[in-house]
């Protein structure tokens, strides 16, 4: 197979990756926190050493402030929903995953006012738009760092000056950004960053982060479950004290330390380079495939300003169907449909049908990126699908 689905997960996991799964469960299993024995310290002491790892490759405040979660749509909820409440306002934009579309609407029924700012036909958000629709109670501002359908990289520092000035807080959606593009939440003003473990930082699936900038104070940020937290057990409120006031329960200890070895391994390749490599197959395949008739790259012109995901549509193709086909007549596995992201969509001309996105990954090779353009020139040239 050609995998060309890195912007949903990574695949394959590196080596180390598959190995710590096993291992750590086999022998360091234990609840960390809960219990004073030998296997339950190894395993906080590997959960110190990820949360460790991750502040520092994103220059958070301090690891602490590092807090686990499921994956990037639960820390995107954890960071709207503990934010907002009845009374405030909101800012998000048109290029938004539904894992920020979904909350803010059901939020809406709870008396949280929000705008959406539009983008322009090459999925840029305009900075100005942002500041126009802020109003007094505006309390939070959320943009994608980079799209998922066609990967345009947004302004982020210039959004997070509009927001620090108005004194409201900046979150950002790193799921198509973190591990790939060099994030420095200091420098850039992130106050919160949601992040997934699975795609370009190489972990298993059910991992993630909700990153907690300076600014973010713990009266600001409600907590969204309580529960147990292996200390002030004899108190029936949920501790100050950061972790642990916003990570209730047990954690995904196994998936965790995954993605632990899943760093060390990026740390050996080099976060820039692994990076580069993405781009360098993604200006591959768009090189291939722009000016081929019956193909539509939906891509920013400017090769800077945007991360490893192409979405085209192809005349005479449902993408649904384009996809499939590729699947079964070439074995290349891609992503069709509105990506969970319909405005998005919508701004780049490729709604209700959607795009075929190709998203190459660290592990992608140039001969493989040859086939895919060969693979999309052959069915564009012989359309099999809806006539358009």
């Amino acid at each position: 197979m050609i995998y060309l689905d890195n912007a949903a997960t990574s695949w394959p996991k590196p080596e180390l990756v598959y190995e710590t799964l096993g291992s750590f469960l086999r022998h360091s299993g234990a609840n960390p926190g809960r219990s004073g024995h030998r296997m339950a310290v190894s395993a906080a002491g590997t959960i110190d050493r990820t949360r460790a790892r991750l502040a520092a490759l994103f220059n958070a405040p301090a690891p602490e402030r590092v807090i686990f979660t499921l994956n990037a749509t639960d820390a995107l909820n954890f960071a709207l929903k503990g934010v907002l409440s009845a009374g405030d306002h909101a800012v998000s934009t048109m290029m938004e995953h539904n894992s920020v579309r979904r909350p803010l609407r059901a939020m809406e029924a709870q008396g949280v006012a929000t705008t959406k700012v539009p983008a322009n036909p090459e999925g840029f958000v305009s900075p100005d738009d942002i500041r126009e629709a802020l109003r007094p109670n505006t309390q939070l501002i959320a943009l994608t760092h980079a799209s998922n359908v066609n990967g345009a990289l947004q302004p982020i520092a210039d959004v997070a000056e509009i927001a620090r000035d108005h004194g409201a807080l900046l979150l950002v959606d790193g799921a198509q950004t973190a591990g790939t593009v060099q994030i420095d939440m200091a420098h850039l003003g992130i106050d919160l960053l949601a992040i997934p473990g699975h795609k370009a930082l190489m972990g298993p699936p059910g991992t993630g982060a909700l990153l907690l900038g300076d600014r973010v104070d713990l009266d600001e940020l409600n907590t969204v479950r309580e529960g147990g937290t292996g200390g002030n057990s004899e108190e029936d409120t949920q501790p100050r004290e950061l972790p642990a006031r916003y990570e209730a329960g047990t954690h995904n200890t196994v998936g965790i330390a995954a993605l632990g070895a899943a760093l060390d391994v990026l740390s050996d390749i080099g976060f820039d380079e692994a990076g580069q490599h993405e781009l360098d197959m993604t200006f591959r395949l768009i090189e291939g495939l722009v000016g081929q008739e019956g193909v539509n790259v939906l891509n920013p012109n400017d090769t800077s300003r945007h991360v490893a995901v192409v979405s085209i549509t192809v005349d005479g193709w449902e993408p649904a169907e384009f996809g499939a086909t590729l699947d079964s007549a070439f074995d290349i596995a891609c992503r069709t449909g509105l990506h969970c992201a319909p405005e998005a969509c919508q701004a780049l001309g490729a709604f209700p049908l959607g795009t075929i996105r190709l998203s190459p990954g660290y592990w992608t090779t140039p001969d493989e990126i040859d086939q895919a353009v060969h693979a999309v020139r052959e069915l564009a040239r012989a359309p099999l699908g809806m006539t358009t």
